[in-house]
């Protein structure tokens, strides 16, 4: 063989052969989203694993989501002889996603690390949780508007404007499962891009004077009534809602597991070691759904930016009920903290506190901003078992 045939041979075996151009795109795309993660860190322990998903699955022959029997369509014919082991490495994990698993074991972890006692101490923190849920209602009307979307596809879509990964997917996999991946991945990444998206909007709709309002020191909040607290939330939650138990359910056994004092060894793995795990793995599957070739599509960059206004308008939504309260309370309530009120926890707080405090660095307004966010969470969980119960067929 002479020269020039043994380069056109390295040439076809190697990637360049087959390298497309949406597949560059998607790996430029995640080398933004790691200078973001590693550089500016912008929620780094969400960024990091997605970015890196979006990186595997785009690199030419990696078929690291390659699926030989349709693990992730239950009703799919397997061909005679096709093993599931034969299937990526991601895609066996995707099953965690695609079912739901992941989600749910990740709400256990946020639940565990999260303290519901400036909610109670505030609980018109909840109300400021309802209105940063506006985004949601918004895009579903104007994904309906649209024309391009099923009622089912624009629910799903919609619910990125709760800020909250795993309710996305958990709706998503129910009644759009085939939006999954631009869904999951949009949801995510606006999550972890929070410190961009929020402020502009922040300012936009608040004044200097009322982003400096001190607000005044929270109550003690009794062991009793935190853990009285996510039961009786459950329970009422679930008569009215059934289909939000799944998440709602795994959410409060790890709330009550960091508040009960029996189950410390319990309420640390879920905080600490399944928490990491499962972020993870949850995050890399997440990113590797985003193959250029079947990710760059119209209707796809379409939800992209349905979920961006989906989560200006949450934002808004909340931080205007804020300014309601501020002209209410006659200047006791900050209005920055309505924008915690999306589900993104911790991350929407701080943000709060950190736009607070360019305006006075003396201010502290994180654990009231907490309040908003945990409301948040379980706002955006009720608005999602209200969108599975009106379209869940």
């Amino acid at each position: 063989m002479d020269f020039i045939g043994i380069l056109q041979g390295l040439w076809e075996f190697s990637g360049f052969s087959v390298l497309d151009w949406r597949n560059l795109v998607m790996i430029l795309v995640s080398f933004v989203f790691l200078y973001l993660a590693i550089a500016k860190k912008f929620e780094p322990l969400l960024l990091v694993p997605i970015a890196f998903g979006i990186l595997l699955a785009n690199l030419p022959g990696s078929e690291i989501m390659y699926d030989s029997v349709g693990l992730t369509d239950f009703e799919v014919q397997v061909a005679e002889g096709a093993h599931w082991y034969d299937s990526g490495v991601l895609r066996l994990l995707y099953i965690g996603v695609k079912s739901s698993i992941f989600p749910c074991l990740i709400f256990m972890g946020v639940g565990a690390m999260t303290d519901f006692g400036p909610l109670l101490s505030n609980p018109v923190s909840l109300l400021l949780g309802a209105a940063a849920q506006l985004g949601i209602y918004i895009a579903f009307i104007i994904a309906i508007a649209s024309g391009q979307f099923t009622p089912d596809e624009a629910a799903s879509i919609s619910i990125i404007g709760g800020a909250d990964g795993p309710t996305a997917i958990f709706l998503t996999s129910k009644l759009a499962s085939h939006l999954l991946a631009p869904i999951a991945v949009a949801a995510y990444s606006y999550m972890a891009l929070i410190p961009i998206i929020q402020p502009p909007v922040m300012k936009l709709l608040t004044t200097k004077k009322e982003r400096a309002v001190k607000m005044t020191q929270l109550r003690k909040v009794s062991k009793k009534e935190k853990i009285i607290f996510p039961v009786v939330v459950l329970v009422l939650t679930a008569l009215i809602l059934p289909s939000v138990i799944p998440l709602l359910g795994m959410f409060m056994l790890g709330n009550l597991f960091k508040e009960c004092g029996v189950t410390e060894r319990l309420s640390d793995t879920a905080q600490n070691a399944l928490t990491n795990i499962v972020t993870i793995m949850l995050g890399t599957c997440v990113g590797a759904t985003a193959n250029g070739q079947t990710f760059l599509q119209t209707k796809t960059l379409l939800i992209v930016c349905l979920g961006l206004i989906a989560f200006i308008f949450s934002t808004a939504g909340g931080v205007l009920l804020g300014k309601l309260l501020y002209v209410l309370t006659k200047g006791k309530v900050n209005p920055l903290i309505g924008a915690a009120g999306v589900s993104a926890v911790p991350m929407a707080a701080r943000v709060a506190q950190k736009e607070g405090a360019k305006t006075d660095p003396t201010n502290f307004l994180l654990m009231h901003a907490m309040g908003p966010n945990v409301a948040g969470v379980i706002g955006s969980a009720v608005a999602a078992g209200f969108l599975l119960m009106l379209f869940e067929h």
